[in-house]
């Protein structure tokens, strides 16, 4: 089985996670697939490969060196795919050599290198692009028709040594909770690499500090007609608290290494409102800065309306794995080193957002996030090439073989 095939498979089913589900995995649908790849696993000759009760799925490609000391390292991908937009009968095509106009997905539905111009860094490939009415899923089933290409391919010459090589598919990434119960002990590896990246060449050590915020606000209904000096308006004093945060530190006002507060729900009447916020930085002095700013409009609220009317419950979700990567740099000069082989420039830049990565790196396990080479994740206009898939897989390859000259 060739990757394109591989990955064809992967697409066929719906993993898409939920984020108000208290289950684990998040949807039953996620388990189906996880079954085929532990099958998958087993026919492809790994040898430890396990299953658990919560979705997640280990495997081993022993060493093929014997007398050396060689660290074992591990890959890591995972299959659920972002609520956000439908993962179910995705009808994947491939275009082949693309030539840089626009793609017809269905009638009506365009994908334009006017609106998408990654397109045309792609130009010449052979793309992987959905109907225009799903998302594709290569966030991140081809990270894990990479991961296990990779490992086939190893497996099947013999002459390319390598170390022990774990490797690990798990759910729920998409709504953060991939890692929670992961089990970095069982897995045993000294460093790993999740392939969860976008496009060719990018390697991502430092991610977002992040937490969420619930503000709640009580209010007090009357009849407007004598509401004079009884009434409190939820939904008003939620727009005044909307107000009080910086208007240009939004998604949609920043990038690259600036934070952000993002509203993401608001559910509101008179009588009550919630605001459901994302704070996002990179500097973990500045994280901490942004929820006590949180704080400090909840007080002033209170003090304008009354003790109690707006409480705020602020969560740490994830922090910036760079604390964790920068005393062990080895970690990325073998990547940088592996892409310089494979002829793949590296685009080392932070991520606006976070990985599996970031929260294994805080549980012991350095795990920086290299590219699986998919565009324009969690909607319809998502497109992977297979000559992407096909480098990233090299790199993984290549990364095998330098750790195994990493004590030499």
């Amino acid at each position: 089985m060739d990757i394109t095939e591989r990955f064809l498979n992967y697409t066929k089913f719906d993993t898409q996670s939920a984020e108000d589900s208290n289950s684990v995995p998040s949807t039953p649908k996620q388990l189906i697939f996880a079954e085929y790849l532990k099958k998958e696993l087993e026919r492809e000759g790994l040898e430890d490969v396990e299953l658990d009760d919560k979705g997640y799925i280990y495997a081993t490609l022993p060493s093929n060196v014997k007398g050396k000391d060689i660290p074992t390292i591990g890959f890591i991908s995972h299959y659920d795919t972002s609520p956000d937009c439908s993962g179910a009968d995705i009808k994947a095509r491939i275009l082949e050599n693309y030539t840089g106009g626009d793609i017809v997905l269905s009638e009506g539905i365009v994908s334009s290198p006017k609106k998408f111009p990654e397109l045309l860094a792609h130009v010449g490939e052979d793309l992987i692009v959905t109907d225009g009415h799903t998302l594709l899923g290569a966030d991140d089933k081809a990270g894990i028709a990479e991961i296990m290409q990779a490992m086939c391919w190893l497996r099947d010459h013999k002459e390319v040594k390598h170390g022990k090589i774990r490797v690990a598919f798990n759910p729920d990434e998409e709504i953060g909770m991939g890692a929670h119960h992961f089990d970095v002990e069982k897995f045993g590896c000294e460093w790993a690499y999740t392939m969860d990246g976008g496009d060719v060449g990018e390697l991502e050590f430092e991610n977002f500090n992040a937490a969420g915020a619930k503000i709640t606000i009580k209010g007090v209904s009357v009849h407007p007609g004598y509401a004079k000096g009884k009434m409190v308006n939820a939904s008003r004093l939620a727009a005044e608290f909307i107000g009080m945060l910086p208007a240009d530190e939004t998604p949609e006002t920043t990038e690259d290494y600036q934070g952000f507060y993002h509203l993401t729900g608001l559910k509101s009447n008179t009588e009550g409102a919630i605001l459901s916020y994302i704070i996002r930085d990179h500097d973990r002095k500045k994280f901490e800065m942004r929820k006590e700013f949180i704080g400090l409009c909840v007080k002033k609220m209170n003090e304008k309306y009354g003790d109690g009317t707006v409480t705020a419950e602020v969560r740490d979700q994830y922090y910036n794995m760079k604390e964790k990567i920068d005393p062990c740099m080895h970690v990325i000069d073998l990547v940088l080193k592996a892409m310089q082989d494979c002829g793949v420039a590296p685009k080392v830049k932070p991520i606006r957002g976070g990985t599996d990565g970031a929260q294994l790196s805080f549980k012991g396990l350095p795990c920086p996030n290299i590219f699986a080479g998919g565009v324009n994740f969690h909607g319809p206009y998502e497109f992977v090439s297979i000559q992407s898939m096909q480098k990233a897989m090299e790199v993984v390859i290549r990364i095998c073989e330098l750790t195994a000259e990493y004590n030499d």
